[in-house]
């Protein structure tokens, strides 16, 4: 019998052999089974007897191949329980040949859905396996994967009866096209014009973002629209996010491929392994991962723990969060854009406000929550000024929606990407910093003359050199250049010293 396991959101084809001896009745798993694996074994036997089924009273020995790949979860129970009905002679198993199965059984007999079924159906699909059998409730995400006929079960009798008779399975249900919800929309924003164009180009070249306000300045409404102005994801990156989802159990009814830019906002109580990913076997992903290729947004982020925060450090460099475990290690994609919002100090009012009862240095130790490192990559950091009247209660009509400046944000990216097609990039701040500062990308002299004061004079680190000249291609792409001037190297300084306010 065919199966799949999982490590991280990759899936290795897992071949279910089972041995009846005689000998002393007994069932025994080999080839790394988690605890969940090891218990199958009393799932199976009352599925099996309550499905109308004989236990064979035998030495059972159940093996999964290869024995060098752990195995976790209880994917397992349907594959095991109808290798075990084959070698005890209750079922041919001809029809079955080829054909992956995955699936829990619960004691009636009854077959529950799993997590992470579409990662293991893909990994099906890349191994040449043409046929799959899933748990009903999972079908209709099993045939989001295109060239695999997927058929369903609710019960293990259901299968016995296909085997013997024939009998029909259950088919995926049709793909319904769901109308698109609204969603927040930047014309709700009123005023801050700063916070806008910091967004904008955040979204064109995919740079992190770090709001600093006062309370009502609407850090939390900016950081809420990002997602507007992301294009909708294309299939490679759409079957990444829903397999993430999907390996967290967290993949809407319906089955279908998450098309929109995730949103993850984390309470500041989160801890590192909710942030990062985590627990016990097989880690699972964290709010790090869960935003991929979307956005993870902290708000109150000097309220985080020093540890969560510094645990971020990793996935934004590298766009993949590693966590090690005894029984192996696993590795989910994290490429997703950071927004950090952040009152100036603990009382939460503007700095120089008469009644802020926050010292020099209590502000300076509230924002040094935020560690030098940390704050090193985010590309994009400004403070927000808090709103006027007349910005609130304007009435004009002038203020653009998402769907326009997704417009800008959509061609600046496609600009991007057909400069960065021979690198296999396609977003400014993917690009390696080196690659910028060598022919034909580096940019004159006369161009980056304020950058290399700054660096000589040591208010602007290395990373924050390469930064601003990705930034500066992002604002020259969103503008209609080919190439960045000293204006939009200027731009991409001011939004990264937080000097344009």
């Amino acid at each position: 019998m065919l199966c799949v396991g999982l490590v991280g959101v990759t899936g290795h084809l897992v071949e279910v052999e089972a041995d009846l001896a005689a000998g002393l009745p007994a069932v025994v798993i080999s080839g790394l089974p988690d605890t969940a694996l090891h218990e199958a074994r009393d799932r199976v036997r009352a599925a099996v007897v309550n499905s109308g089924q004989r236990w064979p009273n035998r030495r059972i020995t159940l093996n999964l191949l290869p024995a060098t790949l752990p195995k976790f979860g209880s994917a397992f129970d349907l594959a095991i329980a109808a290798a075990l009905l084959g070698g005890s002679g209750e079922l041919p198993l001809l029809p079955l040949e080829g054909v992956v199965i995955l699936g829990e059984l619960g004691l009636d007999g009854t077959v529950r859905p799993v997590r992470g079924v579409l990662p293991m159906v893909a990994a099906a699909a890349r191994a040449g396996v043409a046929r799959v059998i899933v748990p009903v409730e999972n079908a209709a995400e099993a045939a989001v994967i295109p060239g695999v006929r997927v058929r369903a079960v609710d019960t293990l009798h259901r299968l016995v009866a296909f085997v013997r008779d024939g009998t029909p399975l259950i088919e995926p249900p049709a793909d319904v096209p769901v109308p698109p919800v609204g969603g927040p929309d930047l014309a709700e924003v009123a005023g801050q014009q700063l916070g806008r164009r910091a967004l904008e180009v955040a979204a064109a070249g995919g740079h992190h973002v770090a709001l600093l306000g006062p309370p009502g300045a609407g850090k939390t409404m900016l950081a809420e629209r990002l997602p507007s102005l992301l294009p909708e994801l294309d299939d490679d990156a759409a079957l990444e996010v829903t397999a993430l989802h999907s390996v967290a159990g967290l993949l809407p009814p319906g089955g279908r491929l998450l098309r929109r830019p995730p949103f993850q906002a984390p309470h500041h109580t989160a801890t590192v392994p909710s942030l990062v990913g985590g627990g016990s076997g097989l880690a699972r992903p964290g709010a790090v991962s869960l935003a991929h290729r979307g956005v993870l947004f902290l708000d109150e982020a000097p309220e985080f723990s020093k540890g969560a925060l510094e645990a971020l450090r990793q996935p934004l460099e590298h766009g993949q969060i590693q966590l090690s475990r005894s029984g192996g290690g696993t590795v989910y994609p994290a490429r997703t854009q950071l927004v950090l919002a952040a009152n100036p100090c603990p009382c939460a009012k503007p700095a120089g406000d008469a009644h802020c009862e926050c010292s020099p240095l209590t502000r300076r130790r509230y924002l040094g929550k935020l560690s030098g490192p940390l704050l090193d990559r985010i590309d994009v950091q400004v403070r927000l000024m808090p709103v006027r009247a007349a910005e609130l209660m304007a009435t004009d009509g002038n203020v653009e929606p998402s769907a326009t400046v997704a417009a800008r944000v959509a061609a600046a990216r496609q600009a991007a990407a057909a400069r960065w097609a021979d690198l296999g990039r396609r977003l400014n701040a993917e690009v390696a910093g080196p690659l910028l500062r060598r022919p034909p990308w580096r940019l004159p002299a006369k161009v980056t003359v304020e950058l290399r004061g700054r660096l000589d004079s040591g208010s602007l680190s290395a990373r924050g050199f390469d930064r601003v000249i990705r930034m500066a291609w992002t604002i020259a792409d969103l503008d209609g250049r080919d190439r960045p001037d000293q204006d939009d190297v200027r731009e991409a300084l001011q939004l990264r010293t937080g000097e344009a306010a």
